[in-house]
């Protein structure tokens, strides 16, 4: 274990009406979100109830046995996998005496600070932070006192969140309209792309099942430069949005757009600041969803993503699913879930099986 890596306990109420599978897939993935943040899972404890505590979530005991287990463990944050109101927030922080306390929520906005690149990308995580962080202020003593000191302290730091709610409104404000200012210039660009008769494709698809790595090489195979976006065995390896043009084998150009990848419980505050470049998605001409083929929650996670993208406007669009990583699935001899419609499509990004079918698919759907 590397002894830099914050210790982290994951914690979670399981209510008695939840689906205790649903609800353990839900804890693998807060405990990558922690590693993708650079921190180590050390334990993990649950409760199950008929209804949470309003004032901090787990009941009295199983908050107890909480700050013994943190105490034991040397732990030096405790994730809850669920959005802590400020209440429950301040109490638990309180009751385990100097431990660090975040949420899911935190965490992925943690995670997105580190990860924006662009401008845009940037100014909408900290939009998402400042909304989130404002009516938690007075509960987040533990965590501002711990300025860039690790998992939920990236972003716009401790001065900031420590400024009055006026001022932090101000800056909202001001990032709005910064906002809305790349928003106008996206519209028209998409208006000239239209206009210019353009076919756009967004890849979309649940974080980490390949999308980036997919345009790489669709961008590569149709015979223009490598698209060169940035990939890793990561949640949110990427934020930003990528643009490229793709020849297709009749010599028309589709152009293809690399998006934000999607997760469960998906904070609100996220879905909002990135609704601009979410958007790429509404407006484009085809969906690309890219699935995992060799994960053991596929279809729990294809329902997920197809929810979020209803919920944005997109059930309507002509969508491509495709099941990538192919290769993995033959490598670990799991089942790959047989897909419900013709057109779907079995490939791997990473050796380029499949992708000539894609093109051909693409070419099919563009003239459709």
């Amino acid at each position: 274990m590397d002894s830099l890596k914050e210790k982290v306990i994951t914690a979670a109420l399981i209510l008695n009406s939840e689906n205790s599978v649903t609800a353990e897939n839900s804890l693998t993935e807060l405990a990558e979100l922690v590693d993708t943040a650079g921190g180590t899972v050390v334990g993990e404890l649950t409760q199950k109830r008929d209804k949470p505590c309003g004032a901090t979530l787990l009941g009295e005991g199983k908050l107890q046995e909480l700050k013994q287990y943190a105490e034991t463990l040397e732990a030096d944050c405790v994730v809850f996998d669920t959005e802590l109101s400020p209440v429950q927030l301040r109490n638990i922080e309180k009751e385990l005496d100097g431990v660090k306390v975040i949420d899911r929520t935190m965490i992925i906005l943690d995670i997105f600070a580190a990860r924006a690149r662009s401008s845009e990308g940037k100014l909408q995580v900290e939009l998402a932070q400042l909304k989130y962080t404002m009516p938690r202020l007075s509960g987040m003593g533990t965590v501002l006192s711990r300025q860039g000191g690790g998992i939920g302290t990236r972003g716009p730091g401790e001065t900031r969140l420590e400024s009055d709610r006026r001022h932090i409104q101000r800056r909202i404000n001001s990032i709005k309209t910064k906002l809305s200012e790349i928003e106008e210039r996206r519209t028209h660009s998409r208006k000239r792309r239209s206009k210019d008769g353009f076919t756009t494709a967004a890849i979309v698809g649940y974080t980490n099942a390949g999308k980036s790595t997919l345009l790489n090489t669709l961008t590569r195979q149709s015979g223009a430069k490598d698209a060169d976006v940035y990939t890793e065995n990561k949640l949110f390896a990427t934020l930003d949005t990528t643009t490229r043009s793709i020849r297709l084998k009749n010599g028309s150009k589709i152009l293809v757009t690399d998006t934000v990848g999607l997760i469960r419980n998906l904070p609100h505050h996220l879905v909002e600041s990135f609704k601009s470049t979410l958007e790429e998605a509404v407006y484009a001409d085809i969906l690309i969803h890219v699935c995992d083929a060799g994960d053991p929650e596929l279809a729990e996670k294809i329902t997920v993503t197809e929810e979020l993208l209803r919920s944005l406007g997109c059930g309507e669009i002509p969508t491509v699913r495709v099941y990538n990583k192919c290769d993995t699935v033959a490598e670990r001899g799991l089942s790959v879930i047989a897909p419900a419609d013709t057109t779907a499509l079995f490939v791997s990004a990473k050796t380029g099986a499949g992708i000539s079918d894609l093109l051909d698919l693409l070419e099919k759907t563009r003239v459709a």
